[in-house]
Parts: structure tokens; C-alpha cells; sequence
């Protein structure tokens, strides 16, 4: 066991890649293989107005990769929540989560609510056991997504081949890296963050306003997961015509407008 899971204060300090703006504090986490550069346009829609934070997540761009780390969802949240903590931050923030860093997002509001005044979910892959689901597409849907994982985790040398050539047609460059320097943390980050998540559990048990913003064109997002996700009475959806994972500029404007926008009212009646 990895020695830093035994005490939360010891947990990684990740890397703070940007810290800009006044206002209002906004703090942004990305995704599996990936960097704050995910948020390169919406940084700027935001800067004016609010203070904009930007975090690698643990194993990924410029953040330690800690001997021992099995980038379990706990372990990612742990060392995000030592370096919000660093931070010094006196108000409650904003957290923004894209993709993997919205899972990493849930599991830290989940317990750290008088952090937090709002969690704003980008791009989320919520999946759930195939069994538990009713409909017949939706369990053969998720059951797909989890059979794709394992033969990516199984097979590095194509997953790697493939990530790369994704990569050099990508919108944003250097937003998708898979190679040997990252392999652990990508292949462990999807067993047991992503295939093993227990997101549905920790959104019902967050205490403030919950704004779940995804495209319509989302290869990685499950109809089952994403259903029942809105179906909590805490949780305000936006969908965004004509857009995919990626935080492109029209979904980086959707999320801005979230964010400006006043929160969802919340009260203890929301609870779900």
C-alpha cells in the first residue's frame, strides 16, 4: 500500500498550472491522458471575471506519478484535495471536472461540501454494472464501453499507436497523451477510477448545486449512466447540440455560461 494513502496530509501535491483572474474561484481538473490544457478555451471566457485554477491530476501532465499509486478514485481525490488545501482558499469555490476529472470532481464534493458553493461536471463517462440496468440497449451500451477498456488496458502498444494518431488530428494539441511515460497511471486512472466508480453514489451524496454540461455527439458518455444521473433532483443538465468530448470552444462557451449563471437553488429537500 502506497505509504501516502495512510495519511490524507501526505497525499501529492499536483501541479498548479495556472492561476489567473480575480473574482470568484474557479478550480478546473481534466481527464484520463490528457493536461490542463483541456481548458485552453475556457480559461479565457472566465479569466475576467473569476479566478481561474487549473490542476493536473494525479499521474498526469506535469503532476507526480508516486511509486505505489493505484490512481483508485480515492487516491486522485486525496492528493486534489491536498493541493486545494494549499491553496489557502477562504471561500467556497467552484470545481470543475472534465471527463475523468469530473468522477475525481463528484468523489471529492462528496465529502468536502462547506468547500464548495457549486461542481460543474463536463463530459462525464458514469457507468454503472450492465446488470443493474433494465433496458436491454443500455446494458448491451455499457457492457461495450467496459469490454473497449479491458482491451485497451490489455493491449499498450495499440492503445498507444491509436492515442497517437488521435493525437495528431486532436483540436487542441498535446490534449490526448498516451505513451509509456504516463502507461501506469492511464491503465490503472481506467481500471480503477473509470471502470470502477462509484460516481452515482457520491453525486446523491453531495450538499450543493450540481451542473451536469455534456455534448450531444459524446462517444464516451453511457444513455443508462447519464440518465439516471439526471434523474437526481440536485443535479441542473445542459446538452449541447453538435459537440463531442472534447472542450472545444462551443462547449467551452457552454460551460462559461453555467458558471456565470446563478447556481440551482438547493435546499435540504434536494437530497436525494
Amino acid at each position: 500500500m502506497a505509504w501516502w494513502r495512510w495519511w490524507r496530509a501526505d497525499a501529492p501535491l499536483l501541479s498548479i498550472t495556472r492561476d489567473t483572474g480575480s473574482g470568484p474561484v474557479v478550480v478546473m481538473i481534466h481527464g484520463i491522458a490528457s493536461s490542463s490544457v483541456t481548458f485552453l478555451h475556457l480559461v479565457p471566457l472566465l479569466e475576467k471575471t473569476h479566478r481561474c485554477i487549473t490542476i493536473d491530476i494525479l499521474g498526469f501532465g506535469d503532476s507526480p506519478q508516486p511509486d505505489g499509486a493505484t490512481y483508485t478514485l480515492d487516491e486522485h481525490a486525496a492528493a486534489l484535495d491536498r493541493t486545494i488545501r494549499s491553496l489557502g482558499l477562504r471561500e467556497p469555490f467552484t470545481l470543475v471536472g472534465h471527463s475523468l476529472g469530473s468522477l475525481i470532481a463528484a468523489r471529492y464534493a462528496a465529502t468536502h461540501h462547506r468547500q464548495l458553493d457549486r461542481l460543474v461536471l463536463v463530459s462525464s463517462p458514469i457507468y454503472l454494472p450492465p446488470a443493474v440496468l433494465g433496458d436491454r440497449l443500455d446494458r448491451a451500451s455499457m457492457g461495450a464501453y467496459f469490454s473497449v477498456y479491458e482491451y485497451l488496458r490489455s493491449n499498450p502498444r495499440f492503445t498507444q499507436r491509436t492515442a497517437a494518431a488521435l493525437a495528431a488530428i486532436a483540436p487542441i494539441k498535446n490534449v490526448l497523451e498516451v505513451t509509456e511515460r504516463n502507461w501506469v497511471p492511464f491503465m490503472l486512472s481506467l481500471q480503477n477510477a473509470i471502470e470502477s466508480q462509484t460516481t452515482l453514489a457520491d453525486l446523491a451524496r453531495v450538499r450543493v448545486p450540481i451542473d451536469l454540461v455534456y455534448g450531444a455527439l459524446d462517444p464516451f458518455l453511457a444513455p443508462g449512466g447519464l440518465a439516471i444521473v439526471q434523474q437526481l433532483r440536485h443535479v441542473r443538465a445542459t446538452r449541447v447540440s453538435g459537440v463531442a468530448h472534447i472542450v472545444r470552444p462551443t462547449l467551452a462557451k457552454a460551460v462559461a455560461r453555467v458558471i456565470e449563471a446563478p447556481p440551482a437553488r438547493w435546499s435540504t429537500a434536494n437530497g436525494a
